[in-house]
């Protein structure tokens, strides 16, 4: 499996998953570009700032692979993020990519709702409500918005519902979270695959074989069409205790899917858990209040607290330093 880039040389294929990286790949027989995430330590940090039922873990993990897959098509700046508001027990999730590979996210949840429902799927945990995919662009302070319905459908489902209808690019999505245990303990791991058909002169319909064509005519070779069937039939193949696999790394898992035809893999990125708050952002905010609204901050100590909720860092400021 050579490495993609130009005339970057080849290298020997990873044995073992990167945890934390996005890895771009192409099929060019087939004209097929994607890219594969696998996260270990970061999706872990970000599911463990809170007390999230298992459930609600999982679709936080689950948003936070897909964010990676489509925020890494910013390359060094910008920023990506994916947020759904619904009726359902969880009623608001958020994830923030910052290019070049940074996230951070939380869910908003109602945990006696949580705890009332059997049915841990996410048509039951969202309910009814909106997937939102914003892009800012710093170049040009551009800003691009798509939104597409959840009704019923898990975060995957919304993503092609997403790309057929805004983008018109035939995609293929998969998305697994899991916690691993180990005897060090239990830890959770997420991975997503992405695979969209990019033909050069874009797609075509297949043509349909003429009515008076004479006996014994060809048919028409191999088009558009049966490449994107090809793709999406060796894409399903995936399961999902591959795209969660410690002992398999993305290289490997593109060479089970697309030996056949030839992938090839290139320059990864790494991605780690990062927040934006800090205490001069906040002071900032607090400073845009009014004394009386800062005055029904304070808390029992005297103190106003703030809670960041993404990474749940309190914060602690003294009400005089405003006055």
């Amino acid at each position: 499996m050579p490495q993609g880039g130009g005339s970057a040389p080849s290298r020997p294929v990873a044995l073992h998953s990167e945890d934390d990286r996005v890895l771009p790949f192409a099929v060019e027989a087939l004209d097929l570009r994607g890219r594969v995430v696998r996260l270990g330590p970061t999706v872990d940090s970000i599911l463990s700032h809170y007390a999230y039922p298992p459930q609600v873990a999982r679709l936080l993990g689950e948003a936070v692979a897909l964010a990676a897959l489509l925020g890494s098509i910013l390359e060094s700046h910008g920023r990506f993020q994916l947020q759904t508001r619904s009726d359902g027990p969880v009623d608001m999730l958020v994830v923030d990519y910052d290019a070049p590979g940074k996230l951070r996210g939380f869910a908003r949840f109602d945990a006696e709702r949580v705890a009332q429902i059997r049915d841990a799927s996410p048509a039951a945990l969202f309910g009814r409500g909106h997937l939102a995919l914003t892009i800012e662009r710093e170049e040009d302070a551009a800003r691009y918005q798509g939104v597409v319905p959840l009704e019923g459908e898990s975060l995957a489902e919304a993503a092609h519902i997403y790309f057929r209808q805004s983008e018109q690019i035939p995609s293929f999505v998969r998305l697994a979270v899991a916690e691993i245990v180990t005897p060090q303990g239990a830890s959770w791991r997420a991975g997503g695959l992405l695979l969209q058909y990019l033909p050069p002169g874009g797609a075509r319909a297949r043509d349909l074989p003429p009515g008076d064509a004479p006996d014994g005519a060809e048919e028409p070779s191999e088009d558009d069409s049966d490449h994107w069937t090809e793709g999406q039939a060796l894409a399903a193949t995936l399961e999902d205790h591959e795209l969660v696999d410690p002992a398999l790394s993305s290289e490997r898992l593109l060479y089970r899917l697309f030996h056949e035809r030839g992938v090839k893999v290139f320059t990864e990125r790494a991605l780690e858990e990062f927040c934006r708050c800090s205490n001069e952002r906040i002071d900032k905010l607090l400073r845009s209040f009014s004394p009386q609204e800062r005055s029904d901050m304070i808390g029992d100590d005297g103190r106003i607290g703030v809670t960041c909720e993404f990474c749940g860092t309190l914060r602690s400021f003294n009400p005089a330093d405003f006055d």
